[in-house]
């Protein structure tokens, strides 16, 4: 018998699927431009877009961000994913794995992954409601080289059967004290500010991924399995992702900052780099090609995804990611707007 649990990781992947729009919708990185460089020196060959996150090496800048485990169904997209991530060469994050810790014999969902990528980088994932020896059990769970600590306070308030309540600083600082890899603190989609970005430097975070709006929307999947529909107020909730950038650009010289959400093409990519993340997470779009290709052809796409990043990096002479980010960009008024109401250069 499926348990609640399983129940609903089936249903947060359903519904995502359900408001998932394929059709690349308008988003904030619409209104950030590169300066085109029509002299070009970089050849494609001779760019090298190798990033780091805590040390580990991201042989491609951008890889399969946490979406699925926890059930039967998502088990075998797992599975699917992490051959995929293995012959394309991304590192990769699994969804929440707390329900394996609550449900032993759901693990197996989420160390497939492992199984069929055993010397790929693996990211393991759980909530900022657990204790560090919960997280360490989760890491050992899949041989994990790094962690993910999502914190999610508009998700759980939405959600039916959600906390009310929220003890995340002091988890945060139990798990650094415990794990045993490097630990990223990851917003689910509501992105992060600077005073946030902050308060997680001070309790000793050096890794964030800042997850803005834009891509999966929690707000608006949780609402949907509200029996009433009644919180669809907060469906805009949050900082998109381009927004958080911003927001981040005061500490990326003391905090390494992941983008994500709602990224869904290379140039998008290529633009999070540019506003000064080591590394780009791509979900939803993954997750929605899981249902409409075989694993070949998404396994194509992801190369056509590597090459279009470095032809942007070629075309802007960046053969590195410094390079990259020191390169001149344009804003649209609304994102100027926005830089200059809240005091962000």
């Amino acid at each position: 018998m499926t348990s609640q649990h399983e129940h609903r990781k089936d249903e947060h992947v359903s519904i995502a699927q359900h408001f998932f729009n394929s059709s690349k919708p308008t988003s904030d990185f619409d209104g950030v431009r590169f300066v085109p460089q029509q002299l070009a020196r970089t050849a494609i060959n001779d760019v090298d877009y190798r990033t780091q996150i805590a040390g580990v090496t991201l042989n491609h800048p951008f890889y399969i961000e946490a979406m699925t485990g926890g059930s039967e169904q998502t088990g075998r997209l797992n599975k699917r994913l992490a051959i995929i991530a293995r012959e394309t060469g991304l590192a990769m994050a699994v969804g929440s794995q707390s329900v394996a810790l609550k449900q032993p014999e759901l693990a197996a969902s989420f160390q497939v992954v492992r199984q069929q990528n055993p010397t790929g980088v693996i990211i393991a994932n759980i909530g900022a409601d657990h204790s560090g020896e919960e997280a360490q059990r989760v890491i050992e769970m899949i041989n994990a080289d790094l962690l993910e600590v999502h914190v999610n306070v508009a998700q759980e308030l939405i959600m039916p059967e959600g906390n009310r309540q929220f003890n995340f600083r002091d988890n945060i600082q139990d798990i650094l004290a415990t794990v045993t890899v490097p630990v990223i603190v990851k917003a689910v989609g509501f992105g992060m500010s600077l005073e946030t970005l902050n308060e997680l430097k001070e309790l000793g975070v050096q890794n964030v991924n800042i997850s803005g709006h834009g891509g999966t929307n929690f707000a608006q999947i949780e609402n949907f399995r509200r029996p009433n529909k009644d919180m669809v107020y907060l469906t805009d909730w949050g900082l998109s992702t381009v927004e958080s950038l911003l927001e981040s650009q005061p500490v990326q010289q003391q905090l390494s900052i992941i983008a994500s959400g709602g990224v869904q093409d290379p140039s998008q990519v290529a633009k999070a780099l540019a506003l000064g993340s080591s590394a780009v997470g791509v979900a939803g779009y993954f997750l929605n090609q899981l249902f409409h290709f075989s694993d070949e052809e998404i396994i194509t796409n992801i190369k056509e995804w590597q090459y279009g990043v470095k032809s942007i990096m070629a075309m802007l002479n960046t053969p590195t990611l410094a390079d990259l980010r020191k390169t001149p960009l344009i804003f649209n008024e609304k994102i100027q707007n926005y830089r200059q109401q809240r005091n962000l250069k």
